[in-house]
């Protein structure tokens, strides 16, 4: 009876959306509780590289790495992946100004050649919560990875660097 022929055989777009800004304009209605990932940026670090780079289209799943791989969520489904880290690193204003406020990593492993990967979406989740949340999470990372990370944040930003707490630069480079 509502049937509407133009949109006859389209799927249903549901789609999550991310708000830039006070979506509630202050007024505490629709949008209350919705994640603003203005301050928020993915970084990659490729273990095997041992480089790093921002990739903003983590931010949907959609990094370059990530494209035309389909995940599973058992590790040993993916025996030959390449190991990837992705952090979360938010950014928060102090009296000194920007620093790296909150970081945390996840473990990806993606094998191009039979396009599938191995990451966990809970755990992704939760930690780009937590980062959010201005914690630092880096403890399960292989040295080398932390170190790589750590120069890259520090050549990235020197004054955010300078500015981030003693906590989170020593999680990250141990001199």
């Amino acid at each position: 009876m509502f049937n509407n022929n133009s949109q006859k055989g389209n799927k249903k777009n549901n789609q999550f959306t991310i708000v830039s800004s006070d979506s509630t304009g202050g007024h505490g209605g629709f949008g209350v509780g919705t994640l603003n990932l203005n301050n928020l940026s993915p970084v990659i670090v490729d273990v095997e590289d041992k480089e790093a780079y921002v990739d903003l289209g983590a931010l949907h799943a959609k990094s370059a790495i990530e494209k035309r791989i389909k995940f599973l969520p058992n590790k040993d489904d993916v025996p030959n992946g390449r190991p990837y880290w992705l952090v979360w690193v938010a950014i928060d204003n102090g009296p000194e100004g920007p620093y790296y406020a909150g970081i945390t990593a996840c473990e990806m492993s993606v094998d191009t050649e039979i396009r599938r990967g191995y990451k966990n979406l809970p755990e992704h989740v939760n930690k780009m919560d937590k980062a959010l949340k201005r914690y630092i999470m880096v403890e399960h990372m292989d040295e080398s990875s932390k170190k790589v990370l750590g120069e890259f944040l520090k050549s990235h930003d020197e004054n955010m660097w300078a500015h981030s707490t003693n906590e989170l630069k020593e999680a990250l480079i141990s001199e």
